[in-house]
């Protein structure tokens, strides 16, 4: 019998097995920036949990193991930050990184009254960008950080993604 990938909201009790996915997950974009020193994977445990307390952190679930999480923080004019998608790579190309995007769009539109949507991407990550733009993100600038790497900023209304949720509210972070 075969298990189903859960989508919920992470507790401090899974911030070891997001930190350890994110390093797994961020070697790629290190390699491919060549650059081992993004936020990442140096950050550190006591940063990732005091995430888990201010920020809008969901994760996806296969059984007991965390195979995904992503975050967001809404700011005082209502855009929401969405960082640090991340999947398991063995769970890529099924669209569960569409699916924690979803998610944690309409836990912020539902619960932090988020008005638009916005997320920053490395210009040579042509997945993590199609991705993007086929959840309705445009690109409205981009920021040079180093020869290597200049950053796309994405953005979306909230009112597009509202639309496709249940409306159903939901806790960001649940403490257990």
């Amino acid at each position: 019998m075969g298990m189903s990938v859960t989508i919920s909201a992470a507790t401090e009790q899974d911030a070891e097995q997001i930190l350890k996915l994110q390093y797994l997950c961020y070697q790629a974009e290190a390699a491919l920036y060549d650059d081992y020193t993004i936020q990442p994977l140096t950050q550190t445990l006591d940063d990732l949990r005091a995430e888990l307390g201010d920020a809008c952190v969901v994760v996806a679930r296969l059984g007991t193991e965390v195979v995904g999480a992503v975050r967001g923080s809404v700011g005082a004019d209502g855009t929401a930050a969405i960082d640090k998608l991340i999947v398991h790579p063995r769970m890529q190309h099924h669209g569960l990184g569409g699916r924690l995007l979803d998610a944690v769009e309409e836990r912020l539109a539902a619960e932090r009254s988020a008005k638009r949507y916005r997320l920053l991407a490395g210009h040579r990550s042509e997945g993590n960008l199609r991705l993007y733009r086929s959840h309705g993100y445009e690109p409205v600038g981009t920021e040079q950080l180093s020869p290597r790497l200049s950053l796309v900023t994405l953005e979306k209304e909230a009112v597009a993604a509202k639309a496709a949720g249940d409306g159903t509210p939901r806790t960001c972070v649940a403490s257990a």
